[in-house]
């Protein structure tokens, strides 16, 4: 994967005020962000997120899933400590892309869950890459984690990128009505940890 580095530039929030490094990929152009507060560099392990682009949930607020409130939270988290990173991915729908999202939703309001609905799509139920991963931390010199997350596939993808996951920190916000086979189907065919 060919991800170069562009620019740092700060970012304020309503929970602190990140460093937001650019990264983009040259070989199909997709940029992705690396959100650090503090010193990430060294010990002690570092709480992170690795959160894929959800532009309903990050941006529009849904309520058909739970990525807006788990990046909502992360965020706070992180401000609490003073200290950790958010790396911000460009795959949106689990790595299909925003239209065929939208073609996913038609799918699931028909009666299809979220698996069932990108494999009706042609697609596998998770696409997404986490390989670009490995330049972003080293870009910051973060070597050991804590991980936000509920996902074991991500927690053993950066694991094979060579890096040390101290800890899985759950990362369960977000539950409603409107998501609740979502987050079943998460937990029953996807294997995210959401009974803890």
């Amino acid at each position: 994967m060919s991800i170069r580095y562009i620019e740092t530039a700060k970012l304020p929030t309503p929970w602190a005020v990140f460093d937001m490094h650019g990264f983009e990929d040259i070989e199909d152009g997709k940029e992705h962000l690396l959100l650090t507060l503090g010193d990430v560099k060294g010990e002690p392990p570092v709480l992170v997120r690795i959160h894929s682009e959800c532009l309903t949930g990050d941006a529009l607020f849904s309520m058909r899933c739970d990525c807006g409130s788990q990046l909502q939270a992360a965020m706070e988290r992180i401000a609490e400590q003073g200290r950790g990173a958010i790396l911000y991915l460009r795959q949106e729908g689990r790595g299909i892309g925003l239209m065929n999202k939208i073609r996913a939703y038609v799918l699931q309001d028909r009666g299809a869950d979220t698996v069932e609905a990108n494999e009706e799509l042609g697609f596998d139920p998770d696409m997404r890459d986490y390989s670009m991963c490995k330049i972003m931390l080293e870009h910051v010199g973060i070597r050991s984690l804590r991980l936000l997350t509920n996902n074991p596939r991500k927690v053993k993808a950066i694991q094979q990128l060579g890096f040390e996951v101290v800890e899985r920190i759950a990362l369960q916000t977000g539950r409603n009505a409107h998501n609740a086979r979502y987050l079943a189907t998460k937990a029953g065919k996807l294997g995210h940890l959401l009974g803890e």
